[in-house]
């Protein structure tokens, strides 16, 4: 297994900040993963700024568009 899909695994069901090209950042709570490190996140929102974000729900995000992943205290 590689050392992405170990980190993963650690974070099932954790909240995670991931952030994707061209610097949108989304939090949520990471339900699955995929060999392609496809994301299935819950109560997924988009941080727009320290006082603004966007509910989005339930969403899936594309492995080759992540660049960051943060667990979320």
């Amino acid at each position: 297994m590689s050392d992405a899909k170990i980190v993963l695994e650690n974070l099932l069901d954790k909240s995670i900040l991931i952030i994707v090209r061209w610097d949108i950042r989304i939090k949520g709570t990471l339900k699955g993963f995929d060999n392609h490190l496809n994301v299935l996140l819950t109560d997924a929102e988009e941080i727009i700024d320290e006082t603004k974000s966007r509910k989005l729900g339930t969403i899936v995000i594309r492995g080759d568009s992540i660049t960051y992943i943060y667990a979320v205290e």
